[in-house]
């Protein structure tokens, strides 16, 4: 696990009223939402390699973003990007490599070849695991399907709780969106996710013990609403 973790104060989140901050000053920025779990992957994932110091957080309003982060910054308009060396990275998995691959702190992939092809795996899958999860808690296809996928995938390595043993970008990639499908899940169908699969409780008791995840965790309720109007899904 990473050390030298720095607990810090998380800077005002910036709104369409807010002056943009200097563009390409020397300052490496990873613009953010704090409720967003595509740009809490970059945000983790910055945690664990210890570099709190480097990379500023620009926390964005994504209901009232600015507009000088879409004709300035980052023309898709998404969160995250990162302002680095006089160029801005998007798309979350991009940056998280980028991220394991430009800066010191420790790795997050490991050497052997058979992990890294798995990995390679494991975040095509993210895409097809929400599509799966979001059709489940919406209409009545099988709840449990992609949970079973990755109750598979936690077993094809026994060196670890993690995807690849040890933790690493997959795990991160994953995280985010575990923290909100779970409670959603649990609240909209009555499932639970871990009922049944030993090796996915594992992984979230032991990915809840990683403090670089632990300080990017937000309101659980406030989480499970956003979902739920996002989706359009009720409790029944």
């Amino acid at each position: 696990m990473a050390t030298g973790i720095v607990q810090e104060v998380i800077p005002p989140v910036l709104d369409s009223t807010s002056d943009q901050p200097p563009l390409f000053d020397g300052t490496t920025r990873l613009y953010i939402s704090l409720i967003c779990p595509y740009a809490q992957r970059a945000w983790i994932a910055r945690n664990y390699k210890g570099l709190q110091d480097k990379i500023k957080l620009v926390p964005l309003d994504l209901s009232n973003r600015p507009a000088w982060y879409k004709e300035k910054v980052y023309p898709p308009n998404k969160v995250p990007s990162l302002e680095h060396n006089g160029k801005i990275i998007g798309e979350s998995l991009d940056l998280l490599k980028y991220l394991d691959s430009s800066f010191e702190g420790p790795s997050l992939l490991p050497d052997d070849p058979a992990k890294r092809e798995f990995a390679e795996e494991l975040l095509l899958y993210t895409d097809t695991f929400g599509r799966g999860v979001i059709v489940s808690l919406k209409g009545d296809t099988d709840v449990g399907a992609p949970y079973d996928h990755l109750e598979t995938a936690l077993s094809k390595f026994d060196d670890g709780p993690f995807f690849l043993g040890q933790f690493s970008l997959v795990d991160i990639a994953y995280a985010p969106f575990i923290e909100r499908y779970h409670p959603l899940t649990l609240d909209v169908k009555k499932y639970d996710i871990t009922t049944g699969r030993p090796k996915l409780t594992a992984w979230i008791e032991e990915l809840n013990k990683i403090e670089a995840y632990q300080q990017t965790k937000r309101d659980l309720a406030e989480l499970i609403a956003i979902q739920k109007n996002h989706l359009g899904v009720v409790t029944p």
